[in-house]
């Protein structure tokens, strides 16, 4: 789940930026005025962002950004001497007076972005090795010779006990080719 998560240490302020958001459709996982808030909350979230000013109650934006998951991305909302681009890894600084237009675009920017690696993550995990697919493939063939299944049906049963059993495809070929032989 993306969460966005603002945190100033004024809460008029984090609510006005909160309200802002969600005039334009999105949606606010928290609203903090300390670090530790939103590092609460970020553990809550599988990925986001985080809206920040410069200094919180209790810590500087760079110290949260250390506390954060890798999977989140922070905007930092200060004036330009406070930051300087590039910097922090992972932190995207919009300089005050803020520009509501700008601010809208760049956190949609951010989310694309999240959006476009959580499906390269997804591709990477479901691409198997060359020894994967053999055990598997190996195993499909050994259900098929002794049970007189077809491919997809050997298929079918490897995936559903893997679902059942909690691990992954090779894990329960390996299994299937240790008990059939």
């Amino acid at each position: 789940m993306v969460g966005i998560i603002v945190v100033f240490p004024n809460k008029d302020n984090a609510a006005n930026i909160r309200n802002l958001l969600v005039k334009n459709g999105m949606t606010v996982a928290g609203v903090c005025t300390s670090g530790a808030q939103a590092a609460h909350y970020a553990d809550s979230a599988d990925e986001g962002i985080v809206i920040c000013g410069y200094k919180l109650k209790d810590m500087m934006y760079t110290e949260l950004r250390e506390y954060l998951p890798k999977e989140f991305e922070m905007l930092l909302l200060a004036s330009p001497d406070k930051w300087s681009e590039g910097d922090t890894e992972g932190v995207i600084g919009l300089s005050m007076p803020l520009k509501v237009y700008d601010f809208i675009n760049t956190v949609e920017m951010m989310l694309t972005n999240l959006e476009r690696k959580r499906r390269k993550r997804k591709q990477e995990v479901r691409k198997r090795d060359s020894r994967q697919q053999a055990l598997i493939k190996q195993a499909k063939e050994l259900l098929m010779e002794r049970n007189h299944m077809s491919e997809e049906e050997a298929h079918r049963y490897i995936q559903k006990c893997s679902m059942d059993s909690g691990t992954n495809m090779t894990e329960t070929a390996e299994m299937v080719l240790r008990v059939m032989s």
